[in-house]
Order: structure tokens, then sequence, then C-alpha cells
């Protein structure tokens, strides 16, 4: 797998939101009878965030969704904390980003926030979005 992975530019790399790892599912969490979330709850959540961000751009030519965002939305929009800059100004040199990799993690984390339900983007939000961006991380698979 690294062998492959290698041969993806980091540019091209930089342009894909997710990097989800999928890791086998051990037997204990199968076997598990705690019930997740379902369906239908997480379906109401998208639809929710999905208007959100429909209010947030009404008006704005091509713009619908927080990844259709340009340079000036995502500085109007994305404002995080003191604790979050300092979160991801952390990760940006631990992981060695790039400029595309920090709007990017900006704009997944004012999405995971839409989803939370939550107005401002929270250190919390940013964390699960910097966790989505595995592929830049030294050694991930292998």
């Amino acid at each position: 797998m690294q062998k492959y992975l290698n041969k993806v530019s980091g540019p091209l790399l930089d342009r894909i939101d997710l990097h989800v790892e999928v890791t086998p599912v051990a037997f204990s969490e199968l076997s598990n009878q705690q019930n997740g979330e379902d369906s239908a709850t997480i379906r109401e959540r998208v639809i929710k965030a999905r208007e959100i961000q429909a209010a947030r751009y009404n008006g704005e030519n091509g713009v619908y969704a927080n990844a259709q965002m340009s340079s000036k939305q995502l500085r109007e929009i994305c404002r995080i904390s003191n604790v979050g800059e300092n979160l991801l100004k952390r990760a940006m040199e631990k992981l060695n980003l790039s400029a595309r990799a920090y709007d990017r993690i900006l704009k997944v984390s004012r999405t995971i926030a839409d989803l939370a339900g939550s107005e401002d983007i929270q250190p919390e939000h940013l964390a699960e979005a910097i966790h989505y961006r595995s592929l830049d991380r030294e050694g991930w698979a292998g």
C-alpha cells in the first residue's frame, strides 16, 4: 500500500478533503449489543446541516456548501478561537501541512460544526477535521 501511496503526489492528496483509514473491526466490537445512532437520525442531522449551509450561502452565486466557499468567505465564516488556532498551528507544524490542507481542515471543521448544530467551530471540531488528514501523517499505511 505504501508503494502505491508514494506514487500519489502531495498536491493531489491536498485536494482530497477526507482521508480515512479503515481498519478491520474486532470481533468484540461486532458482537457488542450497544446500539449506535440509526440512519434516520443521521439523515435528519445531515438535512439540517445542509439547510444551515443553504441559508449561509443564500445569494452567493454557485456556492451551496462549505466545500465551495472562496478564500475570502473562508476567513469570514471559519473563525476559530485562540485554543482552536493553537491546535491548528501545532497540527500544521507537526504534520507539515500545506496552505491548501489548512483551508480544507477549516472547511471540514465548519461542516462538522454544522452537523453538531454549533454556530461556532469548537476545538473538538477542528481536532476531528485534523484527524481526517491521515494521509498527511508520516508512516501512514506502513
